[in-house]
């Protein structure tokens, strides 16, 4: 089933929540707030229309782009605009 692309029954999700708990993604965003607050925005900008900033994205839902993308450093927060700022 899918749902403004996250797939609810997709066995990937399991080893994606892993990664959002890891120390390593919530260090990259100053932590766990900071994380929710960015990956909300970018999966915001994804579903506007904006493009994904990583190569591989076959397949994905938008969820694992968005970590993708933060572990990938493609993005980080932008505080001061309100926004997800692309490096």
């Amino acid at each position: 089933m899918t749902l403004s692309g996250w797939r609810v029954s997709d066995w990937r999700i399991e080893p994606m929540i892993k990664e959002l708990n890891s120390t390593e993604i919530i260090d990259k965003t100053g932590g766990k707030f900071k994380l929710t607050a960015l990956i909300q925005k970018r999966l915001g900008e994804l579903m506007d229309g904006s493009r994904p900033l990583i190569e591989d994205t076959k397949g994905k839902a938008l969820l694992e782009i968005v970590v993708a993308e933060i572990l990938q450093d493609k993005i980080t927060a932008d505080y001061e605009s309100g926004g997800t700022t692309e490096k």
